[in-house]
């Protein structure tokens, strides 16, 4: 469970909830810490610590490229964080759970990745309402 916390906390941050979808679009190759500066519109000096948390979530790895620093997903994290929700969001009775699963089995592209959330009723950035 606390893997869960930690990758759900890291996830908790507009900053850091962009970098990983960032990320997550630009598998399995990820990206310069200066790349994703320029594509978040953030400062180095600002974009660091966010970094340093998503890392050390176990969401996201790092790796020393010469000069450089290149993140990347680890998906087999990110698929943990999503199993650990499945199964204690269903409490045991996956019937719970089936309309999610079946729209995470039949999505096929990254375009689709509205559908899921629209369909589990997300109205986007609700708590600023």
């Amino acid at each position: 469970m606390n893997d869960a916390l930690d990758g759900l906390t890291a996830l908790a941050h507009e900053t850091r909830l962009s970098v990983f979808r960032l990320l997550v679009e630009h598998q399995p190759d990820g990206l310069a810490a200066g790349q994703i500066a320029d594509a978040v519109a953030a400062k180095a000096n600002t974009l660091s610590p966010h970094l340093a948390v998503l890392v050390r979530s176990g969401l996201v790895t790092a790796e020393r490229e010469g000069r450089s620093i290149r993140y990347r997903v680890d998906l087999a994290h990110m698929r943990g964080l999503i199993v650990y929700l499945m199964e204690d969001c269903c409490g045991g009775r996956p019937e719970v759970c089936a309309p999610v699963m079946e729209l995470l089995s039949c999505r096929t592209t990254p375009s689709d990745a509205g559908t899921i959330t629209e369909a589990a009723g997300h109205r986007g950035n609700d708590h600023e309402r």
